[in-house]
């Protein structure tokens, strides 16, 4: 059996270590405002940490059409 070592939470601050788009202000604008439920469907909170979820991200922008 193979792991992966790719993970579906990355922190906000990292995001841009693994994707160019959004910038990390964009995303910070984005929960800032919570455009079009954001929060709630994207962003995890651990701890303190706030988190993406890398395949709820991709889902909201196929939803919302923001691509």
């Amino acid at each position: 059996m193979e792991t992966s070592n790719k993970t579906d939470l990355i922190p906000i601050s990292k995001w841009n270590d693994f994707y160019q788009f959004p910038t990390i202000g964009a995303i910070r604008q984005y929960r800032f405002y919570n455009i079009n439920n954001f929060n709630n469907y994207v962003i995890r909170k651990i701890g303190k940490r706030l988190y993406i979820k890398v395949s709820a991200f991709f889902e909201w922008i196929e939803a919302n059409n923001e691509m």
